[in-house]
Protein backbone atom coordinates (compact mmCIF):
# COMPACT_ATOMS: atom_id res chain seq x y z
CA UNK A 1 0.00 0.00 0.00
CA UNK A 2 1.48 3.34 -0.66
CA UNK A 3 -1.06 5.62 0.58
CA UNK A 4 0.48 8.42 2.92
CA UNK A 5 -1.07 8.91 6.99
CA UNK A 6 -1.78 12.35 6.21
CA UNK A 7 -4.81 13.03 8.55
CA UNK A 8 -5.39 16.58 6.18
CA UNK A 9 -5.74 13.95 2.90
CA UNK A 10 -9.41 14.52 2.68
CA UNK A 11 -9.95 18.37 3.01
CA UNK A 12 -8.84 19.30 -0.88
CA UNK A 13 -9.84 15.46 -2.68
CA UNK A 14 -11.77 14.83 -5.37
CA UNK A 15 -14.16 11.70 -4.58
CA UNK A 16 -15.72 9.48 -7.05
CA UNK A 17 -19.03 7.93 -6.53
CA UNK A 18 -19.44 4.58 -7.68
CA UNK A 19 -23.47 3.50 -7.91
CA UNK A 20 -22.23 -0.50 -7.71
CA UNK A 21 -24.89 -1.81 -9.21
CA UNK A 22 -24.45 0.12 -12.43
CA UNK A 23 -20.75 0.77 -12.31
CA UNK A 24 -19.44 -2.46 -14.01
CA UNK A 25 -20.67 -6.32 -14.62
CA UNK A 26 -17.97 -9.02 -14.26
CA UNK A 27 -20.13 -12.10 -14.25
CA UNK A 28 -22.74 -11.14 -16.96
CA UNK A 29 -26.37 -11.13 -14.65
CA UNK A 30 -26.81 -7.95 -15.71
CA UNK A 31 -25.66 -6.44 -11.99
CA UNK A 32 -22.47 -4.55 -11.43
CA UNK A 33 -20.23 -6.16 -9.17
CA UNK A 34 -17.44 -5.05 -6.85
CA UNK A 35 -15.49 -7.47 -9.41
CA UNK A 36 -16.00 -5.16 -11.92
CA UNK A 37 -15.22 -2.42 -9.87
CA UNK A 38 -11.66 -4.07 -9.13
CA UNK A 39 -11.48 -4.80 -13.05
CA UNK A 40 -11.62 -0.69 -14.07
CA UNK A 41 -9.41 0.36 -11.00
CA UNK A 42 -7.03 1.41 -13.78
CA UNK A 43 -9.58 3.57 -15.23
CA UNK A 44 -10.55 5.34 -11.85
CA UNK A 45 -6.62 5.65 -11.56
CA UNK A 46 -6.89 7.35 -15.02
CA UNK A 47 -9.26 10.52 -13.46
CA UNK A 48 -6.23 11.02 -10.68
CA UNK A 49 -8.64 10.65 -8.06
CA UNK A 50 -8.07 10.89 -4.42
CA UNK A 51 -10.88 8.43 -3.52
CA UNK A 52 -13.91 6.54 -4.52
CA UNK A 53 -17.20 6.46 -2.42
CA UNK A 54 -19.43 3.24 -2.91
CA UNK A 55 -23.14 3.41 -2.37
CA UNK A 56 -24.20 0.24 -0.79
CA UNK A 57 -23.45 -2.82 -1.68
CA UNK A 58 -24.93 -4.88 1.34
CA UNK A 59 -27.64 -7.66 0.90
CA UNK A 60 -30.39 -6.11 0.22
CA UNK A 61 -33.86 -7.04 -1.41
CA UNK A 62 -33.34 -3.56 -3.43
CA UNK A 63 -36.96 -2.13 -2.25
CA UNK A 64 -35.00 1.00 -2.53
CA UNK A 65 -31.85 0.80 -4.52
CA UNK A 66 -29.87 -1.28 -1.72
CA UNK A 67 -30.74 1.42 0.82
CA UNK A 68 -32.87 -1.69 2.33
CA UNK A 69 -29.91 -3.42 3.99
CA UNK A 70 -30.33 -6.61 5.61
CA UNK A 71 -26.66 -6.85 6.87
CA UNK A 72 -24.50 -4.30 7.57
CA UNK A 73 -21.88 -6.53 7.64
CA UNK A 74 -21.62 -8.43 4.62
CA UNK A 75 -21.52 -7.96 0.71
CA UNK A 76 -24.67 -8.78 -1.02
CA UNK A 77 -23.91 -12.32 -2.93
CA UNK A 78 -25.37 -10.34 -6.41
CA UNK A 79 -22.20 -7.81 -5.86
CA UNK A 80 -19.66 -10.77 -4.55
CA UNK A 81 -18.14 -11.73 -1.03
CA UNK A 82 -16.50 -9.97 2.10
CA UNK A 83 -13.09 -11.57 0.37
CA UNK A 84 -13.94 -9.64 -3.09
CA UNK A 85 -14.50 -6.59 -1.18
CA UNK A 86 -11.09 -7.39 0.11
CA UNK A 87 -9.52 -7.63 -3.20
CA UNK A 88 -11.35 -4.04 -4.87
CA UNK A 89 -10.10 -2.18 -1.39
CA UNK A 90 -6.51 -3.63 -1.68
CA UNK A 91 -6.46 -2.69 -5.62
CA UNK A 92 -7.43 1.16 -5.12
CA UNK A 93 -5.26 1.39 -2.28
CA UNK A 94 -2.69 0.36 -4.41
CA UNK A 95 -3.67 2.59 -7.18
CA UNK A 96 -3.35 5.28 -4.35
CA UNK A 97 -7.16 5.25 -4.28
CA UNK A 98 -8.82 5.58 -0.57
CA UNK A 99 -12.09 4.59 -0.01
CA UNK A 100 -15.54 5.16 1.73
CA UNK A 101 -18.54 3.06 2.20
CA UNK A 102 -22.26 4.01 3.04
CA UNK A 103 -23.45 3.97 6.10
CA UNK A 104 -27.20 3.57 6.53
CA UNK A 105 -27.97 4.30 9.78
CA UNK A 106 -31.47 5.45 9.99
CA UNK A 107 -33.03 2.43 8.82
CA UNK A 108 -32.72 -1.13 7.98
CA UNK A 109 -34.25 -3.43 5.48
CA UNK A 110 -37.42 -5.96 6.52
CA UNK A 111 -35.40 -8.38 6.18
CA UNK A 112 -33.24 -7.36 8.55
CA UNK A 113 -32.43 -10.39 11.84
CA UNK A 114 -33.64 -7.92 14.34
CA UNK A 115 -36.72 -6.69 12.48
CA UNK A 116 -37.78 -10.32 11.90
CA UNK A 117 -36.82 -10.84 15.99
CA UNK A 118 -39.34 -7.60 16.19
CA UNK A 119 -42.46 -8.50 14.07
CA UNK A 120 -42.23 -12.12 16.03
CA UNK A 121 -42.02 -10.67 19.50
CA UNK A 122 -44.56 -8.95 21.94
CA UNK A 123 -45.68 -5.38 22.40
CA UNK A 124 -42.79 -4.36 24.96
CA UNK A 125 -40.47 -6.64 24.27
CA UNK A 126 -36.70 -5.89 23.87
CA UNK A 127 -37.03 -7.06 20.07
CA UNK A 128 -39.61 -4.40 19.26
CA UNK A 129 -37.68 -1.39 21.35
CA UNK A 130 -35.17 -1.94 18.75
CA UNK A 131 -37.74 -0.23 16.49
CA UNK A 132 -40.43 2.35 16.56
CA UNK A 133 -43.39 0.06 17.49
CA UNK A 134 -46.86 2.02 18.86
CA UNK A 135 -50.46 1.10 19.03
CA UNK A 136 -53.06 2.75 16.62
CA UNK A 137 -55.66 5.16 17.10
CA UNK A 138 -58.83 2.80 16.22
CA UNK A 139 -57.87 1.99 12.71
CA UNK A 140 -55.81 4.39 11.90
CA UNK A 141 -51.95 5.17 12.54
CA UNK A 142 -50.58 6.41 15.80
CA UNK A 143 -49.60 9.82 14.17
CA UNK A 144 -50.06 11.71 10.28
CA UNK A 145 -46.31 11.50 10.02
CA UNK A 146 -45.12 11.23 6.08
CA UNK A 147 -42.80 8.96 4.58
CA UNK A 148 -40.78 9.79 1.68
CA UNK A 149 -41.87 6.71 -0.36
CA UNK A 150 -45.71 6.36 0.97
CA UNK A 151 -48.32 8.40 2.40
CA UNK A 152 -47.92 7.67 5.68
CA UNK A 153 -44.83 6.98 7.49
CA UNK A 154 -46.40 4.35 9.76
CA UNK A 155 -47.51 0.64 8.16
CA UNK A 156 -49.85 -2.13 10.15
CA UNK A 157 -47.44 -4.94 11.53
CA UNK A 158 -49.85 -7.31 9.69
CA UNK A 159 -48.63 -6.63 6.34
CA UNK A 160 -45.36 -7.90 7.52
CA UNK A 161 -46.69 -10.66 9.50
CA UNK A 162 -47.03 -9.25 12.58
CA UNK A 163 -50.19 -10.47 14.98
CA UNK A 164 -49.87 -7.91 18.18
CA UNK A 165 -52.05 -5.38 15.82
CA UNK A 166 -49.62 -2.44 16.24
CA UNK A 167 -48.10 0.17 13.60
CA UNK A 168 -44.46 0.43 12.60
CA UNK A 169 -42.15 3.65 11.65
CA UNK A 170 -40.72 4.09 8.35
CA UNK A 171 -39.50 7.24 6.83
CA UNK A 172 -39.30 5.70 3.79
CA UNK A 173 -40.63 2.45 2.12
CA UNK A 174 -42.61 0.30 4.53
CA UNK A 175 -39.42 -2.02 3.53
CA UNK A 176 -36.95 0.38 5.36
CA UNK A 177 -38.57 0.22 9.16
CA UNK A 178 -36.78 2.83 11.18
CA UNK A 179 -34.24 2.04 14.59
CA UNK A 180 -35.35 3.61 17.91
CA UNK A 181 -31.62 5.75 18.16
CA UNK A 182 -33.20 6.29 21.82
CA UNK A 183 -32.45 2.56 22.23
CA UNK A 184 -28.01 2.35 23.13
CA UNK A 185 -28.37 -1.11 22.02
CA UNK A 186 -28.91 0.54 18.20
CA UNK A 187 -25.56 2.83 19.05
CA UNK A 188 -23.52 0.19 20.17
CA UNK A 189 -23.79 -2.04 17.27
CA UNK A 190 -23.66 0.97 14.57
CA UNK A 191 -20.12 1.36 16.56
CA UNK A 192 -19.60 -2.41 15.92
CA UNK A 193 -20.59 -1.56 12.67
CA UNK A 194 -18.35 1.49 11.96
CA UNK A 195 -15.55 -1.01 13.45
CA UNK A 196 -16.13 -3.48 11.22
CA UNK A 197 -15.48 -1.51 8.30
CA UNK A 198 -12.67 0.60 9.79
CA UNK A 199 -10.39 -2.21 10.58
CA UNK A 200 -10.64 -3.64 7.23
CA UNK A 201 -8.80 -0.54 5.79
CA UNK A 202 -11.86 1.47 4.85
CA UNK A 203 -10.64 5.55 4.80
CA UNK A 204 -13.76 7.32 5.21
CA UNK A 205 -18.26 6.90 5.84
CA UNK A 206 -20.64 8.56 3.60
CA UNK A 207 -23.71 8.90 5.84
CA UNK A 208 -27.30 8.70 5.00
CA UNK A 209 -29.64 10.68 6.39
CA UNK A 210 -27.46 11.98 9.15
CA UNK A 211 -30.38 14.21 10.58
CA UNK A 212 -33.14 12.01 11.01
CA UNK A 213 -31.92 9.40 13.75
CA UNK A 214 -32.92 11.37 16.94
CA UNK A 215 -36.95 11.68 17.33
CA UNK A 216 -39.35 12.77 19.17
CA UNK A 217 -41.05 9.64 20.46
CA UNK A 218 -41.99 11.19 24.06
CA UNK A 219 -45.70 10.00 25.00
CA UNK A 220 -48.23 10.69 23.51
CA UNK A 221 -46.04 11.04 20.08
CA UNK A 222 -46.94 14.73 18.44
CA UNK A 223 -48.23 15.02 14.85
CA UNK A 224 -45.97 16.63 11.95
CA UNK A 225 -47.49 15.96 8.74
CA UNK A 226 -44.89 17.65 6.77
CA UNK A 227 -40.99 17.15 5.76
CA UNK A 228 -39.35 20.86 7.49
CA UNK A 229 -36.19 20.20 5.00
CA UNK A 230 -34.45 23.15 5.14
CA UNK A 231 -37.11 25.25 6.99
CA UNK A 232 -36.25 23.37 10.20
CA UNK A 233 -36.00 24.75 13.20
CA UNK A 234 -32.94 26.35 14.69
CA UNK A 235 -34.04 25.65 17.90
CA UNK A 236 -32.43 21.98 16.74
CA UNK A 237 -36.28 20.29 18.40
CA UNK A 238 -38.19 19.30 15.08
CA UNK A 239 -39.89 16.28 16.12
CA UNK A 240 -38.70 14.12 13.09
CA UNK A 241 -35.32 16.08 12.00
CA UNK A 242 -31.98 17.66 12.78
CA UNK A 243 -32.43 17.25 16.72
CA UNK A 244 -29.43 18.32 19.09
CA UNK A 245 -29.32 14.98 20.41
CA UNK A 246 -28.00 13.39 16.96
CA UNK A 247 -24.99 15.24 17.70
CA UNK A 248 -24.01 13.31 21.19
CA UNK A 249 -24.15 10.04 18.67
CA UNK A 250 -21.69 11.36 16.33
CA UNK A 251 -19.40 12.77 18.84
CA UNK A 252 -18.79 9.04 20.00
CA UNK A 253 -18.39 7.93 16.38
CA UNK A 254 -15.36 11.03 16.29
CA UNK A 255 -14.04 9.18 19.43
CA UNK A 256 -14.38 5.78 17.20
CA UNK A 257 -12.54 7.78 13.89
CA UNK A 258 -9.83 9.28 15.59
CA UNK A 259 -8.24 5.98 17.37
CA UNK A 260 -7.70 5.18 13.36
CA UNK A 261 -4.31 6.56 12.25
CA UNK A 262 -5.04 8.46 9.92
CA UNK A 263 -8.45 9.20 11.71
CA UNK A 264 -10.82 8.13 9.39
CA UNK A 265 -13.04 10.29 7.96
CA UNK A 266 -17.33 10.88 7.48
CA UNK A 267 -19.15 12.88 5.39
CA UNK A 268 -22.94 13.64 6.28
CA UNK A 269 -25.97 13.83 4.30
CA UNK A 270 -28.09 16.10 5.97
CA UNK A 271 -30.78 18.41 4.37
CA UNK A 272 -30.68 21.26 7.21
CA UNK A 273 -29.96 25.17 7.02
CA UNK A 274 -26.85 25.87 6.96
CA UNK A 275 -26.76 27.19 10.43
CA UNK A 276 -27.37 23.97 11.28
CA UNK A 277 -24.91 22.04 8.93
CA UNK A 278 -21.74 23.13 11.04
CA UNK A 279 -22.71 21.03 13.56
CA UNK A 280 -22.62 17.88 10.86
CA UNK A 281 -19.52 19.06 10.02
CA UNK A 282 -17.89 20.10 13.07
CA UNK A 283 -14.14 18.49 14.25
CA UNK A 284 -16.26 17.37 17.15
CA UNK A 285 -18.83 15.34 15.11
CA UNK A 286 -18.40 13.48 11.31
CA UNK A 287 -15.99 16.39 10.02
CA UNK A 288 -17.74 17.04 6.65
CA UNK A 289 -21.15 17.37 5.82
CA UNK A 290 -22.40 17.80 1.84
CA UNK A 291 -23.52 21.16 0.81
CA UNK A 292 -26.41 20.56 -1.52
CA UNK A 293 -26.90 24.13 -2.93
CA UNK A 294 -25.44 24.11 -5.98
CA UNK A 295 -27.13 21.11 -6.72
CA UNK A 296 -30.21 23.18 -6.55
CA UNK A 297 -28.77 26.23 -8.06
CA UNK A 298 -29.38 27.53 -11.63
CA UNK A 299 -25.96 27.80 -13.92
CA UNK A 300 -26.25 31.31 -12.56
CA UNK A 301 -22.71 33.81 -11.76
CA UNK A 302 -24.78 35.10 -9.08
CA UNK A 303 -26.35 32.38 -7.62
CA UNK A 304 -22.55 30.54 -7.51
CA UNK A 305 -21.04 33.60 -5.96
CA UNK A 306 -23.08 33.60 -3.31
CA UNK A 307 -23.79 29.84 -2.41
CA UNK A 308 -19.40 29.32 -2.24
CA UNK A 309 -19.05 32.42 -0.73
CA UNK A 310 -21.52 31.52 2.27
CA UNK A 311 -20.66 28.12 2.80
CA UNK A 312 -16.73 28.62 2.62
CA UNK A 313 -17.03 31.12 5.49
CA UNK A 314 -19.81 28.31 7.09
CA UNK A 315 -16.82 26.17 7.04
CA UNK A 316 -13.98 28.32 8.32
CA UNK A 317 -15.95 28.81 11.70
CA UNK A 318 -15.27 25.18 12.50
CA UNK A 319 -12.45 23.93 10.85
CA UNK A 320 -13.84 21.74 8.06
CA UNK A 321 -13.33 21.72 4.77
CA UNK A 322 -16.33 23.00 2.08
CA UNK A 323 -17.61 20.32 0.06
CA UNK A 324 -19.19 21.42 -3.82
CA UNK A 325 -20.85 18.71 -5.95
CA UNK A 326 -23.40 18.42 -8.87
CA UNK A 327 -24.34 15.25 -9.09
CA UNK A 328 -24.95 12.21 -7.45
CA UNK A 329 -27.73 8.86 -7.46
CA UNK A 330 -30.60 11.10 -6.20
CA UNK A 331 -30.52 14.02 -8.45
CA UNK A 332 -30.64 14.53 -12.10
CA UNK A 333 -27.38 14.68 -14.41
CA UNK A 334 -26.64 18.51 -14.28
CA UNK A 335 -25.84 18.27 -18.05
CA UNK A 336 -29.50 17.55 -18.55
CA UNK A 337 -29.77 20.13 -15.77
CA UNK A 338 -28.58 23.14 -17.64
CA UNK A 339 -29.86 22.07 -20.82
CA UNK A 340 -33.31 22.75 -20.17
CA UNK A 341 -34.44 26.40 -19.26
CA UNK A 342 -34.31 27.80 -15.26
CA UNK A 343 -38.63 27.67 -14.95
CA UNK A 344 -39.61 24.32 -16.97
CA UNK A 345 -40.98 22.33 -14.50
CA UNK A 346 -37.87 19.77 -14.14
CA UNK A 347 -40.57 17.19 -12.74
CA UNK A 348 -43.22 17.86 -15.29
CA UNK A 349 -40.72 17.37 -17.85
CA UNK A 350 -38.98 14.80 -16.71
CA UNK A 351 -42.45 12.75 -16.44
CA UNK A 352 -43.18 13.85 -19.84
CA UNK A 353 -39.84 12.14 -21.45
CA UNK A 354 -38.61 15.38 -22.03
CA UNK A 355 -41.72 16.40 -24.39
CA UNK A 356 -43.13 19.48 -22.53
CA UNK A 357 -39.66 20.96 -23.73
CA UNK A 358 -36.76 21.17 -25.92
CA UNK A 359 -33.15 19.83 -24.22
CA UNK A 360 -30.56 22.12 -25.67
CA UNK A 361 -28.08 19.28 -25.15
CA UNK A 362 -25.06 21.42 -26.42
CA UNK A 363 -25.37 24.48 -23.83
CA UNK A 364 -26.12 21.73 -21.04
CA UNK A 365 -22.52 19.78 -21.67
CA UNK A 366 -21.07 22.91 -21.65
CA UNK A 367 -22.54 24.57 -18.99
CA UNK A 368 -21.76 21.09 -16.84
CA UNK A 369 -18.25 20.87 -17.92
CA UNK A 370 -17.69 24.48 -17.05
CA UNK A 371 -19.39 24.45 -13.74
CA UNK A 372 -16.79 21.26 -12.78
CA UNK A 373 -13.97 23.07 -14.02
CA UNK A 374 -15.34 26.11 -11.45
CA UNK A 375 -15.71 23.35 -8.59
CA UNK A 376 -12.71 21.53 -9.05
CA UNK A 377 -10.68 24.76 -8.80
CA UNK A 378 -12.23 26.08 -5.38
CA UNK A 379 -10.86 25.29 -1.94
CA UNK A 380 -12.53 21.98 -0.39
CA UNK A 381 -13.51 18.39 -1.68
CA UNK A 382 -15.18 18.03 -5.01
CA UNK A 383 -17.77 15.37 -5.11
CA UNK A 384 -18.57 13.73 -8.22
CA UNK A 385 -21.07 11.01 -9.76
CA UNK A 386 -20.07 8.09 -11.89
CA UNK A 387 -20.67 9.07 -15.31
CA UNK A 388 -20.46 12.70 -15.08
CA UNK A 389 -17.14 12.98 -16.96
CA UNK A 390 -18.76 11.69 -19.89
CA UNK A 391 -20.87 14.08 -19.99
CA UNK A 392 -24.04 11.64 -19.58
CA UNK A 393 -27.30 12.99 -19.74
CA UNK A 394 -30.41 11.87 -17.82
CA UNK A 395 -32.08 8.66 -19.55
CA UNK A 396 -35.79 9.83 -19.80
CA UNK A 397 -37.15 6.94 -21.63
CA UNK A 398 -37.53 4.36 -19.35
CA UNK A 399 -40.62 2.27 -19.19
CA UNK A 400 -42.59 2.61 -16.72
CA UNK A 401 -42.98 -1.49 -16.55
CA UNK A 402 -39.12 -1.48 -15.84
CA UNK A 403 -38.86 1.49 -13.29
CA UNK A 404 -37.27 0.36 -10.31
CA UNK A 405 -37.71 3.90 -8.03
CA UNK A 406 -39.79 3.60 -5.32
CA UNK A 407 -39.83 7.27 -5.12
CA UNK A 408 -42.08 6.81 -8.07
CA UNK A 409 -43.86 3.20 -7.85
CA UNK A 410 -44.51 4.42 -4.08
CA UNK A 411 -45.13 8.01 -4.29
CA UNK A 412 -48.78 8.20 -6.09
CA UNK A 413 -46.06 8.23 -9.75
CA UNK A 414 -46.11 12.01 -8.93
CA UNK A 415 -42.04 11.68 -10.00
CA UNK A 416 -40.56 9.19 -12.55
CA UNK A 417 -37.76 8.87 -10.27
CA UNK A 418 -34.33 8.69 -10.16
CA UNK A 419 -33.65 5.74 -12.12
CA UNK A 420 -32.67 8.11 -14.97
CA UNK A 421 -29.08 8.02 -13.41
CA UNK A 422 -28.80 5.15 -12.27
CA UNK A 423 -28.47 3.63 -15.65
CA UNK A 424 -25.51 1.12 -15.97
CA UNK A 425 -22.41 2.93 -17.59
CA UNK A 426 -21.58 2.80 -21.04
CA UNK A 427 -17.93 1.00 -21.98
CA UNK A 428 -17.58 0.66 -25.00
CA UNK A 429 -19.80 1.78 -28.43
CA UNK A 430 -21.45 -1.61 -29.01
CA UNK A 431 -22.03 -4.87 -27.22
CA UNK A 432 -25.59 -6.02 -25.27
CA UNK A 433 -25.31 -3.47 -22.96
CA UNK A 434 -22.15 -1.23 -24.40
CA UNK A 435 -19.35 -3.20 -22.16
CA UNK A 436 -21.01 -3.13 -18.82
CA UNK A 437 -21.02 -6.56 -18.93
CA UNK A 438 -22.19 -9.44 -21.01
CA UNK A 439 -25.78 -10.29 -19.87
CA UNK A 440 -27.41 -6.62 -20.47
CA UNK A 441 -28.05 -4.44 -17.97
CA UNK A 442 -30.60 -3.96 -15.01
CA UNK A 443 -32.16 -0.76 -16.47
CA UNK A 444 -32.27 -0.05 -20.12
CA UNK A 445 -29.37 2.32 -22.23
CA UNK A 446 -30.57 4.34 -24.90
CA UNK A 447 -28.64 4.06 -27.75
CA UNK A 448 -27.11 7.70 -27.44
CA UNK A 449 -24.79 6.03 -24.96
CA UNK A 450 -22.48 4.60 -28.02
CA UNK A 451 -21.19 8.00 -28.57
CA UNK A 452 -20.79 8.71 -24.58
CA UNK A 453 -19.09 5.73 -23.85
CA UNK A 454 -15.28 5.94 -22.35
CA UNK A 455 -14.30 4.12 -26.01
CA UNK A 456 -15.81 7.16 -27.82
CA UNK A 457 -14.21 9.43 -25.77
CA UNK A 458 -10.96 7.85 -24.55
CA UNK A 459 -7.83 9.76 -26.06
CA UNK A 460 -10.28 12.13 -27.79
CA UNK A 461 -8.81 15.73 -26.89
CA UNK A 462 -11.98 18.18 -26.01
CA UNK A 463 -13.95 15.07 -25.21
CA UNK A 464 -15.62 15.31 -21.67
CA UNK A 465 -13.92 12.54 -20.55
CA UNK A 466 -10.01 14.13 -20.92
CA UNK A 467 -11.28 17.22 -19.95
CA UNK A 468 -11.77 15.68 -16.31
CA UNK A 469 -8.90 13.75 -16.55
CA UNK A 470 -6.56 16.75 -17.41
CA UNK A 471 -8.50 19.12 -14.98
CA UNK A 472 -8.59 16.69 -12.30
CA UNK A 473 -4.66 15.49 -12.89
CA UNK A 474 -3.90 19.39 -12.88
CA UNK A 475 -5.83 19.89 -9.86
CA UNK A 476 -3.08 17.54 -7.89
CA UNK A 477 -0.58 20.30 -8.89
CA UNK A 478 -2.27 23.39 -8.37
CA UNK A 479 -3.69 22.85 -5.05
CA UNK A 480 -2.36 24.88 -2.43
CA UNK A 481 -3.90 26.41 0.78
CA UNK A 482 -7.22 26.37 1.55
CA UNK A 483 -8.02 30.27 0.63
CA UNK A 484 -9.18 31.93 -2.54
CA UNK A 485 -9.93 35.34 -3.82
CA UNK A 486 -12.75 37.22 -5.75
CA UNK A 487 -11.79 39.42 -8.49
CA UNK A 488 -13.55 42.11 -10.65
CA UNK A 489 -14.57 41.29 -13.93
CA UNK A 490 -16.84 44.34 -14.46
CA UNK A 491 -19.10 41.67 -16.43
CA UNK A 492 -21.54 40.35 -13.61
CA UNK A 493 -22.24 36.81 -15.74
CA UNK A 494 -18.25 35.98 -15.42
CA UNK A 495 -16.72 35.08 -11.76
CA UNK A 496 -12.99 35.48 -11.13
CA UNK A 497 -11.21 34.08 -8.32
CA UNK A 498 -7.04 32.99 -7.81
CA UNK A 499 -5.72 30.62 -4.82
CA UNK A 500 -2.65 31.55 -3.13
CA UNK A 501 -0.26 30.17 -5.69
CA UNK A 502 -1.99 32.13 -8.70
CA UNK A 503 -3.99 29.69 -10.20
CA UNK A 504 -6.49 31.66 -11.67
CA UNK A 505 -10.33 30.65 -12.50
CA UNK A 506 -12.87 32.53 -15.16
CA UNK A 507 -15.94 31.26 -15.77
CA UNK A 508 -18.70 32.79 -18.06
CA UNK A 509 -22.26 32.34 -16.95
CA UNK A 510 -23.30 34.99 -19.77
CA UNK A 511 -24.42 35.14 -23.05
CA UNK A 512 -21.26 37.55 -24.53
CA UNK A 513 -17.86 36.47 -25.25
CA UNK A 514 -15.70 37.75 -22.57
CA UNK A 515 -11.90 39.17 -23.08
CA UNK A 516 -8.92 37.21 -21.59
CA UNK A 517 -6.16 39.07 -22.61
CA UNK A 518 -3.22 39.88 -20.24
CA UNK A 519 -4.25 37.81 -17.62
CA UNK A 520 -1.60 35.15 -17.90
CA UNK A 521 -1.32 31.13 -19.28
CA UNK A 522 -3.93 29.53 -20.32
CA UNK A 523 -2.89 25.60 -18.58
CA UNK A 524 -6.66 24.32 -19.12
CA UNK A 525 -10.36 25.24 -20.38
CA UNK A 526 -13.74 23.54 -20.24
CA UNK A 527 -14.07 23.98 -23.70
CA UNK A 528 -12.79 25.74 -26.98
CA UNK A 529 -12.04 29.04 -26.62
CA UNK A 530 -12.32 32.08 -29.29
CA UNK A 531 -10.26 31.82 -31.99
CA UNK A 532 -10.98 27.97 -32.60
CA UNK A 533 -8.10 26.23 -31.68
CA UNK A 534 -6.82 28.13 -28.79
CA UNK A 535 -7.99 25.46 -26.91
CA UNK A 536 -5.72 22.86 -27.80
CA UNK A 537 -2.50 25.22 -27.00
CA UNK A 538 -0.90 26.70 -24.06
CA UNK A 539 0.12 30.01 -23.59
CA UNK A 540 -0.14 33.28 -22.72
CA UNK A 541 -3.07 35.07 -23.51
CA UNK A 542 -2.86 38.05 -26.26
CA UNK A 543 -5.33 40.37 -27.49
CA UNK A 544 -8.34 39.28 -29.13
CA UNK A 545 -8.54 36.09 -27.13
CA UNK A 546 -12.22 35.29 -25.67
CA UNK A 547 -14.03 32.94 -23.33
CA UNK A 548 -17.21 32.34 -25.30
CA UNK A 549 -20.49 31.43 -22.47
CA UNK A 550 -20.80 28.49 -20.65
CA UNK A 551 -17.06 28.18 -20.38
CA UNK A 552 -14.32 28.25 -17.69
CA UNK A 553 -10.79 29.10 -18.19
CA UNK A 554 -7.59 27.85 -16.17
CA UNK A 555 -4.83 30.19 -15.76
CA UNK A 556 -1.22 30.73 -14.26
CA UNK A 557 -0.68 33.82 -13.11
Amino acid sequence: MSLTNDKNWWRQAAIYQIYPRSFKDSNGDGIGDLKGITSQVPYLKSLSLDAVWLSPFYPSALADGGYDIDDYRDVDPLLGSLADFDEMLSALHAADIRVFVDIVPNHSSNRHKWFIEAINAAPGSPERNRYIFRDGKDDQPPTDWPSHFAPSAWTHESAQGGKHNQWYCHLFAPEQPDFNWDNREIEEDFLQTLKFWADRGVDGFRIDVAHALKKDLSEPLKNQNHFPGRNNPLTGDDILFDRNEVYEVYKEWRALFNQYDPPRVAVAEAYVRAERLVNYSSTETLGQAFNFELIEANFSAAEFKDIVSRNFAEAKKNGSSSTWAFSNHDQMRHATKYGILPYVDRIRWKNSGGATHPLDETLGLSGALAATMFILALPGCTYMYQGEELGLFEVLDIPEDQIQDPQYLRNFKVDKGRDGCRVPLPWTTSGPSFGFGTGGAHLPQPKWFAEKSVAAEDGIAGSPLEIYRTALALRKDLQSGEEMVWHETEDPHVLHFSRPNGWQTITNFGRNHFELAGLGEIIHSSGPLTPPGLFLLHGMVTAGITLPPATTVWIRG
